[in-house]
């Protein structure tokens, strides 16, 4: 069973949260996220999946004026445009900023 433990567990290193999910190519997303939903059913019940958690984190940064292209880079989401392939992305502490506010907001 998936814990967050587990999050924690990967060494700082690794760029993947759930490296068990990437095959050096590809990710196997539907695996993980039938695994993520299988997860999130013992802790809080039927009728809500990682689809929901993810359209509600969205939800969550908008009400705090995130930008939306840090909420993209947050949540996985590709953002379109050839400029926004350069780089390496948000820093961590920028991301962060906007993690910690969502975490202080009533639930949307």
């Amino acid at each position: 069973m998936m814990h967050r433990g587990r999050l924690l567990e990967q060494p700082a290193s690794s760029e993947f949260a759930f490296p068990n999910y990437i095959d050096g190519e590809r990710t196997n997303a539907n695996s993980a996220s039938a695994a993520l939903n299988k997860w999130l059913k013992t802790k809080i019940g039927q009728g809500y999946t990682i689809h929901s958690f993810r359209h509600s984190m969205r939800d969550r940064l908008r009400a705090v004026e995130c930008p939306s292209e840090i909420i993209d880079q947050i949540g996985g989401w590709l953002t379109h445009g050839v400029g926004n392939s350069y780089g390496k992305g948000y820093p961590e502490a920028v991301l962060l900023k906007f993690m910690n506010k969502i975490a202080s907001i009533d639930p949307v």
